[in-house]
C-alpha cells in the first residue's frame, strides 16, 4: 500500500536524522585558550587599556552570539530541544507526527479528487433521463469521478425497479461510499491520542530520572534535578504540539467528508425525483 511505503520511508529518514543529531550533539566545542598572565607590576594606563580591550571582547562576543542565533534560527533551536528531550524517546513523538501527517495527506488527496460540481452533474443527468437517454446518463456518471456520480449510477442501474427498491439501493450504496470517505480517519485519531500520551510518558520518565539522581547524590539541589525536569517538560510540549497539528488536519478532513456526504444525499433525492418524473411521463 502507498501509506505503508510512505510510513517506511518516514521511519528510515527519522532514524537517520536522529543518529546525525545525536552524533553532532556529542561533539565538544574546542576549549578556549587560557588568558595571558598579568604582570606583577602594571601601571594605571596599562590597566585601562586592558579594561577597554575586555569591553571590546565582550561586545564582540555578544555580536558573535547574535550572529550564531540568527544563522541557526528556529531550526537550530528545535534541533537542540529535540536532543535535550532524549533523541531516542522524542523519535517516537516525531514518528507519530510523520505517520499521522501521511494519513492526513492521503485523505486530503482522496477527498479533493472526489469533489465534483454536483449541481451541474445532476442537471446533465436530469436532462438525459427526461429525454429517455438512460444509457447516456449512465455514461456521464461512469466518466465522472467521486461518490456522487457513483451513487447516481447505482440508482440508474435499478431505474426499472420500484421506487422503494431504487431508494434502498441508493441508501445502501451511499453507506458504502461514506465508509470509503472515512477510511483511514481512525488511524489519524489514534495518532492524535498517542502523541500527548507519549509526552506524558516522557514526563513520568523525566521525573523518575530526577528522583534517581536525587537518591544518588543525596541532595535536592537544582542542578541535580534540572536535566530530568527538562526532559519531562520538553517531551510534554512536543507531544501536545503534535496532537494539535494532527487535530487541525483531522477537523478539516471531517468538514470535507461532511460536505461530500451532504452532496450525496442531495443528489440522491434529486435523482429519485427525476426517476419519478420520468416514470410518470413514460406511463402517461
Amino acid at each position: 500500500m502507498k501509506i505503508t511505503r510512505i510510513a517506511l520511508y518516514a521511519v528510515i529518514c527519522l532514524t537517520l536524522t536522529c543518529q546525525a543529531l545525536t552524533a553532532q550533539n556529542s561533539q565538544k566545542l574546542p576549549a578556549a585558550a587560557d588568558s595571558t598572565a598579568v604582570a606583577d607590576s602594571v601601571d594605571i594606563s596599562e590597566l585601562a587599556r586592558e579594561a577597554a580591550a575586555d569591553d571590546d571582547g565582550l561586545v564582540g562576543g555578544m555580536l558573535a552570539d547574535d550572529e550564531l542565533e540568527s544563522e541557526g534560527g528556529f531550526h537550530q533551536m528545535l534541533k537542540i530541544k529535540f536532543i535535550e528531550g532524549n533523541a531516542g524517546f522524542m523519535s517516537l513523538v516525531a514518528l507519530a507526527l510523520v505517520l499521522g501527517l501521511a494519513f492526513c495527506i492521503e485523505r486530503l488527496i482522496y477527498l479533493t479528487l472526489s469533489e465534483v460540481n454536483a449541481r451541474k452533474l445532476m442537471g446533465d443527468v436530469d436532462a438525459l433521463v427526461m429525454k429517455g437517454d438512460i444509457e447516456g446518463a449512465k455514461q456521464i456518471c461512469r466518466d465522472t469521478r467521486g461518490p456522487v456520480a457513483s451513487v447516481c449510477y447505482q440508482g440508474l442501474l435499478h431505474i426499472a425497479d420500484k421506487p422503494d427498491a431504487i431508494e434502498r439501493s441508493i441508501v445502501a450504496y451511499g453507506s458504502v461510499q461514506a465508509a470509503n470517505l472515512e477510511r483511514g480517519c481512525s488511524w489519524i485519531k489514534l495518532f492524535i491520542s498517542i502523541a500527548p500520551s507519549l509526552g506524558f510518558l516522557g514526563t513520568v520518565i523525566g521525573m523518575v530520572i530526577s528522583f534517581d539522581r536525587i537518591q544518588t547524590a543525596g541532595d535536592i539541589s537544582p542542578t541535580v534535578v534540572a536535566e530530568g525536569m527538562k526532559v519531562a517538560l520538553i517531551t510534554t510540549i512536543f507531544g501536545i504540539v503534535v496532537a494539535l497539528i494532527l487535530q487541525v488536519f483531522y477537523n478539516y478532513i471531517m468538514v470535507k467528508i461532511e460536505h461530500l456526504t451532504q452532496q450525496m444525499e442531495e443528489s440522491a433525492i434529486t435523482l429519485l425525483d427525476t426517476i419519478a418524473k420520468y416514470k410518470e411521463g413514460a406511463n402517461g
